[in-house]
């Protein structure tokens, strides 16, 4: 959210410029935390890159909601309390941030303007208007769609449930109470109009997997690999906290897709998964990555003149990911897709003019689909399918790990050295 709460102390005394500076890193934290739903590792270095730039020091203590900055000039120092809910709701923000904290780092600009800079972004109206951002998740889902099953009737009935999907999400942006239950309610709606609607033969498939499109939108699978790839680069406490929420909001759609089956009157049997006869043709599957890509600039604000890089690297994590399957089996070709995505990422955004790596790895990360397995595998063992349900809760942890690990080594394979100004 873009909300923040901020406790100021100054042990050592005031001073205009420090009190100043302070303020505007307090800023720059809250706005890099409420887009760090994707990983808060480049928070530290951006600030102090930034405080660097103003010939000041900063030092952080970092929690994936929150971070207690010290910022240091001319033998002075100020202390914050920021906190922000991490997010990835608006990357317009996150571009926009990254030639800007560029340009302050190098320190170009003096604070005034840095001051107008950062305010200006922070306080940008959203790029798409409230129905756009609707119709993004319903594109969304229906590119998705076909990943769980390449028939039409997924693809008709995901673009309605997706629809249902998309009211509740503007829904809980203008009423913040529902936005705290969201993936309950969500999940709840959806399974009760799949039970009682789209799921009436077995023909159509499981209703888990008619389901699972429409839900994506709220499946945590970019915080369970951003949760571990933080572990992996030794972040333990942030990814320890974003691994714990990650679980509970997988938790929240595994009930609430159990209230849907309780209020349908149904037991937990109707749970099974048993995919549909494919007869979607090839072109239809290829364009759906078109469709995907399309919504997930108007669902999660990304400017739109990067929509053609960001095809890029959705292509290519499926072309790498399905060759790489063929020839190393599901895990492997998975890791090799995220290594792959990984380098190319950090390699495009290594110019301050480009994307910053989380815009441009975000959609093919999301081709990986970590998270589904979680749903699948709870829903699988309340259905009473329990070799299914922990092999499908085992895959989601190789899963998570080998997307988590890959994007580290292919970060790490990509990144040139880049020393404080």
């Amino acid at each position: 959210m873009d909300g923040g709460q901020a406790v100021r102390t100054e042990p050592d005394g005031g001073g205009a410029a420090l009190e100043r500076l302070t303020a505007l890193l307090e800023r720059l934290t809250r706005m890099l935390l409420a887009a760090s739903g994707e990983g808060a590792s480049e928070v530290e270095r951006t600030v102090a890159r930034v405080a660097a730039g103003f010939g000041a020091r900063s030092a952080m203590v970092l929690v994936p909601d929150g971070a207690t900055l010290t910022v240091s000039l001319d033998g002075r120092s100020s202390t914050v309390a920021v906190r922000a809910f991490p997010d990835v709701a608006r990357l317009d923000r996150v571009a926009a941030l990254k030639p800007w904290a560029h340009r302050a780092a190098l320190g170009r600009i003096p604070l005034a303007e840095a001051e107008r800079g950062l305010a200006a972004i922070d306080g940008a109206p959203a790029p798409y208007p409230w129905w756009l951002k609707g119709l993004g998740i319903v594109l969304f889902t229906v590119g998705f769609a076909p990943l769980m099953q390449p028939t039409w009737y997924e693809i008709g009935s995901s673009a309605l449930l997706g629809l249902v999907t998309a009211v509740l999400a503007v829904a809980a942006g203008r009423w913040p109470r529902l936005s705290r239950v969201l993936p309950l309610v969500a999940a709840a709606v959806v399974s009760v109009l799949v039970l009682e609607v789209f799921a009436r033969t077995p023909a159509h498939g499981g209703a888990v997997l008619l389901m699972l499109p429409a839900l994506f939108y709220f499946v945590p699978g970019d915080l369970l690999s951003a949760a571990a790839a933080e572990l992996a680069a030794g972040f333990l406490t942030t990814g320890a906290v974003r691994l714990v929420y990650a679980v509970f909001l997988l938790l929240q759609l595994y009930l609430g897709v159990m209230l849907g089956v309780y209020a349908t009157g149904g037991d937990t049997s109707a749970l099974f998964d048993l995919a549909a006869r494919a007869d979607l043709p090839r072109w239809a599957v290829f364009l759906s990555w078109v469709v995907f890509t399309v919504g997930t600039v108007l669902a999660f604000a990304a400017p739109w003149r990067l929509l053609p890089v960001l095809l890029g690297t959705v292509y290519l994590t499926v072309a790498v990911q399905s060759g790489a399957t063929k020839l190393v089996g599901e895990v492997g070709g998975t890791f090799v897709a995220a290594v792959a995505l990984g380098a190319l990422a950090t390699a495009v955004a290594h110019r301050p003019d480009r994307p910053p790596r989380l815009l441009l790895a975000l959609p093919g990360f999301f081709t990986l689909t970590v998270g589904s397995l979680g749903m699948r595998g709870l829903t699988s063992l309340a259905g009473g399918h329990p070799v299914r349900g922990f092999h499908d809760l085992l895959s989601m942890v190789t899963t998570v790990v080998a997307i988590a690990v890959g994007l580290l080594v292919g970060s790490v394979l990509a990144q040139r050295p880049q020393p404080l100004p």
